[in-house]
């Protein structure tokens, strides 16, 4: 006699969805009231309401992933230029050394991940040891070996982002994944306020505590919370649907599987391929698509490069180095509510270049906003404007997880080699921000103007590819009489 769970499976697995939508939590719905269609939609939801919570934990590595990254800006405030000896352009380049490792570390890195069974082993490992060179610069005598320590973090932090948009690309489907990847990087906005929340106390309290410069206990107390939240992620995080799962139901387990094939239904293959690693990289190469979108999120990330400056932005309205870290928190943590609302929207209505566009232009508002005036109070309204548009880069690389091919490894090598693309705006960002240029900046916010603007026209080419390839499809299946198949989200 089978067991009531062994029932439970055979009853729900084989199910049929027939034309699906997606629903409010993101699962597939089906006019048919029958049985079968309600049991399918009670296991999924249980299924994304589990999955939901262990992918949430992604939220609070990213939220110690962009702390780690940003607090020598927050340290610059209390003395860590002059405390190390740092002269002209030195600390533009050690906040620039960190994305050389992203640069060289994110396709290689989502290699491995495309042939690995535990990533949530591989990824939590790399965060404790960027969490052991974050505490390194704070006991760091001298530039150079702050830049050393900053250089290395670089190569162990790059594992993350890119990692964490494949692994849940791996689980959710095309419509959940906008929501789901806008929560995750919601991390960047409760980062940054919550950071500056608690730099502010830090800085302020710390100063002289055992013997060492307030700006110091910033890196050894960031450190010491990234290696104990990497430590958690080991027992935390998901691995893949192709792997055992103890958190799930045989039932749900099977159902994770599934939802994936049918998601890639006309568009190749969802499971890795153990031999594709070199031919998928070779035609991303090959693709001009690849290098046109590549360089759109580059521009993006490039004209969003002034979140690295915020504390110093906010310090130019002329408040104390605590006064303007509290300052930085408010619109941060707005940004969050934003980013998660555009980008439900942009999952709801199947859309990404709107939405793109739509932040953009927050974006450019609120520089022309900051360069038309020294006054505090518009300037800090400027300051709400850009961190609202952070959502921009999340929707750029939710399209290109979208679009590019569902097997595993080419889909990992796309979000890899795309992000790396991406990755040098991030380099040259910091000299775009030079001191020289301050405390007004009007330089600073008239080349983010036009990479922000480049970043839409690109965008819009990309967009125009995909409709003539979504209007070939339809014109052949009309021809020979088919069923509707795939369609890119435009």
């Amino acid at each position: 006699m089978s067991s009531p769970r062994t029932s439970e499976s055979r009853s729900l697995l084989p199910l049929d969805i027939g034309n699906s939508t997606p629903s409010a939590y993101g699962t597939s719905s089906n006019n048919n009231d029958d049985p079968e269609s309600i049991s399918r939609k009670v296991l999924e939801r249980n299924l994304l309401r589990k999955l939901d919570f262990r992918a949430a934990y992604l939220v609070l590595i990213y939220i110690l992933n962009q702390m780690d990254r940003n607090n020598a800006a927050a340290a610059r405030l209390r003395g860590f230029e002059e405390d190390l000896g740092m002269k002209g352009r030195q600390f533009n380049t050690l906040i620039s050394c960190l994305y050389i490792g992203y640069l060289l570390t994110q396709t290689p890195s989502n290699l491995i991940l495309s042939r690995i069974s535990k990533p949530s082993l591989y990824l939590s490992s790399c965060m404790s040891v960027w969490g052991l060179l974050t505490i390194l610069i704070g006991i760091s005598t001298n530039y150079y070996q702050a830049l050393s320590s900053r250089f290395l973090v670089g190569f162990l932090e790059a594992t993350f982002y890119p990692g964490a948009v494949y692994l849940l690309s791996r689980w959710y489907k095309r419509e959940e994944l906008g929501y789901r990847t806008a929560f995750f990087t919601a991390g960047v906005g409760f980062s940054i306020a919550f950071g500056s929340l608690l730099a502010s106390v830090i800085l302020a309290t710390m100063e002289g505590f055992l013997g060492y410069a307030a700006w110091r206990w910033l890196f050894f107390i960031e450190g010491y919370l990234t290696v104990f939240v990497g430590i958690g992620g080991m027992f935390i995080l998901p691995d893949y649907p192709s792997s055992p799962a103890r958190w799930l139901t045989p039932a749900e387990h099977a159902l994770a599987q599934k939802r994936m094939e049918e998601d890639s239904e006309g568009h190749g293959p969802v499971e890795p391929k153990p031999s594709g690693g070199f031919s998928d990289l070779l035609s991303m190469i090959t693709d001009w698509r690849v290098w046109l979108i590549g360089t759109a999120l580059s521009c993006c990330y490039a004209s969003l490069s002034f979140n690295m400056f915020f504390p110093t932005l906010a310090a130019t309205m002329g408040y104390s180095p605590t006064i303007s870290l509290l300052l930085c928190a408010p619109p941060w943590i707005m940004s969050t509510v934003t980013a998660v609302t555009i980008a439900s929207h942009s999952d709801a209505t199947r859309e990404r270049f709107g939405h793109i566009v739509f932040a953009l232009s927050m974006l450019i508002t609120g520089y022309v906003l900051a360069m038309s005036t020294m006054n505090v109070t518009v300037r800090y309204i400027s300051l709400f404007f850009m961190a609202q548009a952070q959502v921009a880069n999340v929707i750029v690389l939710t399209w290109i997880s979208n679009t590019f091919a569902r097997s595993g490894s080419k889909n990992a090598v796309a979000i890899g080699f795309m992000n790396t693309i991406g990755t040098s705006g991030s380099i040259i960002s910091p000299y775009i921000w030079s001191s020289s240029w301050g405390p007004t900046y009007t330089n600073s916010y008239l080349i983010c103007i036009a990479l922000a603007s480049t970043c839409i026209s690109l965008c819009w080419v990309f967009r125009r590819n995909l409709e003539r390839l979504n209007a070939a499809a339809e014109a052949e299946e009309r021809e020979l009489d088919l069923p509707k198949g795939y369609r890119y989200m435009l």
